[in-house]
């Protein structure tokens, strides 16, 4: 036991054996489980903190996330900070994604960086914790020291992770309860996998010579140790997240496919025997049981496939019994054209994208003069764009605009003080649609436009309700995008796009506060604000069309996925994510105006 005062986060292990931390309000949630004690369950779900991870549970028992939909399961553990780290002040450094969003580095990376920026060191190189990169304070930029790729970094302020004080245990683990089965010896090799297969092989002996005995296949001499362990370390060329697409990912999402000596001995019979006498005597115990979901759609459970989840579930201490998966149901039932109907007090049922409208015979420097007041005695504080000292010249490097580097601007809604230089490089690297976002709590100058390629959205009402809304009718819309050729305002001009998934179904309820959802989505569709093209983070795939943070319901009649009903908080979450986008009620009076 140690006595000591340290914040907590909690973090998962991805495919490149790298920690990667969750979230603040994820990590608050996860603790105040946890110190609820076995009373609280031993079982975390994430989808309460965060809707988007909406599949996953953690059993504090054995430390392990599990993913309901796939049977992925992966370690996670609680780490310790001094509460002066980053973690502890809520300052979380992250990178630019070749998609376009932000990605947090891991949490070493992260205290490492901000160690050397508030010693104001002009950079930090990451090499001696394991990674080819060095952060540029001067530009906020990060470089590969092999290939010379920039990417951009930026600093932002988020809660403050939970702290703890007084007696911290040593082991990360959660307190077994009383009569907890022990642990199945350790291998050599101390990945999730060859953990797996031990505990197979401890269940198979345990389950009595009915059940099948697997033989692990020998290694060949040159190997000393298994290419999937986490001891293997990060590799060095990479970006601190892996790729693009893994590090857009929310946890656990990795396919878990790679190849593996000691899963190689596992055949469909010892699965599916060892599935069901672990099932049997979970049953027999009368221990909780989790159902497996969504694996096959509407059809029955896989045999192979339920074995094999089953065997993840049990090595990682989760109680399974393996059931029929509830049925994933994406749409309502058949509906004819004569009963559809128009929705009232919105004119028309579909509607077209609207062009950019650019904002012609206006330099960058007089669309800003409106959103401005000059400060002729800045404050004693940073320009949070380039990171100088406010009292001195910008120190943005890139191609320069006709604006002095010493002058400083107020921006009039929210106060926030930049470099006018910095300002007006920010507009130019963006949209350039005469609007301006705070890059410091987003308070949005003007009228915000997107990038979204050219599509149709129809909307009607069809007599069938929501779960959860089973007072009024449903709202359906169709969004329609086709593949195409991206404008000088996507990220590849010129080059060819995909439209995967299209058209895409989604629905509300035939509510008052549905219809409004409705009315402000209709515009956020003419200002371009919920489609664009970038890398999804699902698939990987790049230059293709993806949603643009403003989520959507896609499941009609089952919420499996997290993407459907019952979801109480669904409407005011989707109103606040079209708020932070500029669009709210005033809008609409825009709109008309």
């Amino acid at each position: 036991m140690l006595l000591a005062s340290a914040v907590v986060v909690w973090e998962w292990l991805n495919e490149h054996g790298r920690w990667r931390p969750y979230s603040p309000a994820v990590s608050h949630h996860i603790e105040a489980v946890a110190r609820a004690g076995p009373r609280a369950g031993g079982s975390v779900v994430l989808g309460q903190a965060d809707s988007r991870l909406a599949p996953y549970i953690i059993d504090l028992q054995s430390m392990h996330q599990f993913r309901q939909d796939t049977g992925t399961i992966r370690p996670v553990r609680r780490s310790y900070y001094d509460p002066s780290s980053a973690p502890g002040k809520g300052v979380v450094w992250e990178w630019e994604n070749d998609s376009g969003s932000w990605t947090p580095y891991d949490m070493d990376v992260g205290i490492t960086i901000q160690r050397a920026y508030e010693k104001q060191h002009p950079w930090v190189d990451l090499s001696a914790i394991g990674f080819c990169y060095i952060i540029d304070f001067a530009t906020m930029g990060q470089i590969n020291r092999q290939t010379q790729r920039k990417r951009r970094v930026r600093r932002r302020l988020d809660m403050v992770y939970p702290l703890v004080s007084g007696t911290l245990p040593k082991s990360q683990s959660w307190p077994a309860s009383p009569g907890a089965a022990a642990a199945p010896p350790v291998p050599a090799c101390a990945c999730p996998q060859c953990l797996l297969v031990m505990s197979v092989k401890a269940t198979a002996s345990a389950t009595g010579p009915g059940t099948a005995t697997l033989q692990p296949r020998k290694a060949p001499p040159s190997t000393t140790r298994c290419p999937q362990s986490p001891s293997a370390g990060p590799r060095a060329t990479g970006s601190p997240r892996g790729s693009a697409s893994s590090a857009a990912s929310p946890p656990g999402t990795g396919s878990g496919k790679a190849s593996h000596p000691g899963l190689s001995t596992l055949n469909r019979s010892h699965l599916q025997r060892l599935a069901i006498a672990q099932s049997r005597v979970l049953i027999a115990s009368g221990v909780p049981t989790v159902p497996v979901k969504n694996l096959t759609g509407s059809s029955p459970v896989n045999p192979a496939l339920a074995g094999i989840t089953g065997i993840l579930m049990s090595a990682a201490g989760l109680p399974v019994c393996l059931t029929r998966p509830p049925k994933l149901v994406l749409h309502p039932p058949p509906v004819s054209k004569s009963e559809i109907q128009s929705i009232p007090g919105i004119s028309h049922t579909c509607r077209k994208t609207t062009k950019k409208q650019a904002k012609k015979g206006k330099t960058p420097e007089e669309v800003l003069k409106k959103y401005l007041q000059k400060v002729r005695h800045p404050p004693d504080e940073d320009c949070t764009i380039c990171m100088e000292r406010l009292s001195a010249p910008s120190g943005y490097k890139g191609p320069q605009p006709a604006v002095k580097p010493d002058l400083v601007g107020k921006l009039v809604k929210c106060g926030h003080v930049f470099h006018l230089h910095c300002l007006v490089a920010m507009y130019n690297n963006g949209n350039k649609d005469g609007s301006l976002q705070c890059p410091t709590c987003k308070t949005i100058y003007g009228v915000k436009t997107g990038t979204q390629p050219p599509g149709k959205m129809e909307y009607h009402i069809i007599p069938h309700a929501l779960p959860g809304h089973s007072d009024c009718k449903t709202i359906r819309i169709i969004y329609n995008i086709p593949p195409g050729v991206q404008g000088p305002e996507h990220p590849n001009p010129g080059k060819s796009f995909t439209a995967r998934g299209f058209p895409r179904h989604c629905y509300l309820p035939d509510s008052e506060k549905g219809r409004k959802v409705l009315k402000l989505l209709l515009v956020a569709w003419d200002r371009r604000l919920i489609f664009a093209i970038g890398t999804s983070s699902t698939t990987g795939e790049s230059d293709t069309v993806i949603w643009n943070e403003i989520h959507h319901k896609t499941e009609f009649g089952s919420n499996l996925t997290g993407h459907g009903y019952p979801d109480i908080n669904y409407l005011d979450n989707v109103l606040a994510e079209l708020a932070a986008q500029g669009i709210t009620e005033e809008s609409l009076a825009q709109e008309k105006d």
